[in-house]
């Protein structure tokens, strides 16, 4: 591999044999290495290969901010936690769980705490990331002297669900968030109902906007024109009522107005959760 620019003694950006850029860390690796050198593969830790179109120059500004022992050390947690192919798919999320915990290690050091406005709403409507995010958590707390509280689970959790979606910034994140609990809302004023967080049902529809946040991230939304939307509408017109009311949300808050498809299938999974609430 060839070097394409050296950030610092622990971090360069190379080009493998297929030609890819490609982010290396290790100690000692940029040590007075220059661009064109043929890399040291004996000093290379890890390889990070920048997907989703991430820049790779900013990657690796981020990661030679971070020490590398912080990276490391989320690595070996990722792995104990049974959480290694979540990184392997996504190489970006141990860059951001180390620049994450290299900035709570620095709070705890100032006696900082935070606390968290979405824990109600992480433990919720992200269950399944958030029990990930516990495990990781003990698993980095069992190699440091003091450990972090339990509240960053929900930060942990946060950049786990961050890491499915395309967009890399975390406020993507919160936003959506934000989204889903304003609109299960929306579905229990026109029901009349208080909806339960941990069913299944509102699981089912939380799982389904988040695909939906998805395409509409990456503009592929459902635009098929088919009659099945027209028929869901005329089965379900109180649902579709309410559908509107959320894509109109969405519309507002993440500036991206519905197809008429995704506002029919919308329609479906809001009168199953009330169906199932009822």
């Amino acid at each position: 591999m060839e070097i394409l620019r050296v950030f610092n003694n622990n971090v360069v950006l190379a080009r493998d044999g297929a030609g890819q850029e490609v982010i290396l860390t290790g100690r000692g690796l940029g040590f007075q290495a220059r661009p064109g050198q043929e890399v040291d593969a004996t000093l290379v830790a890890r390889t990070f290969l920048p997907a989703d179109g991430r820049d790779p120059d900013h990657l690796a500004e981020l990661l030679a901010g971070i020490p590398p022992e912080h990276v490391q050390l989320v690595g070996r947690a990722l792995v104990e936690a049974g959480l290694d192919a979540r990184a392997s798919t996504s190489p970006t999320l141990v860059i951001a769980l180390a620049d994450h915990l290299s900035f709570a290690l620095k709070r705890l050091q100032m006696g900082m705490v935070i606390e968290y406005p979405v824990v109600a709403e992480v433990k919720n409507l992200y269950a399944g990331e958030y029990a990930q995010a516990l495990a990781l958590l003990g698993a980095i707390n069992a190699r440091i002297e003091t450990p972090l509280p339990d509240a960053e689970a929900v930060a942990l959790a946060l950049h786990l669900v961050n890491a499915g979606f395309a967009a890399g910034d975390l406020s993507w994140t919160y936003t959506m968030t934000g989204v889903i609990q304003q609109m299960l809302s929306v579905i229990e004023g026109t029901y009349g109902l208080e909806l339960d967080p941990s069913s299944v049902s509102v699981g089912r529809f939380v799982t389904h906007l988040r695909y939906l946040f998805v395409r509409i991230e990456q503009h592929e939304q459902l635009d098929e024109h088919t009659p099945v939307g027209q028929a869901i509408r005329s089965a379900y017109p109180r649902a579709a009522a309410c559908a509107e009311k959320l894509a109109s949300i969405v519309e507002l808050r993440l500036g991206a107005a519905l197809t008429e498809d995704e506002v029919s299938y919308l329609a479906l999974h809001v009168a199953r959760v009330a169906n199932t609430a009822a």
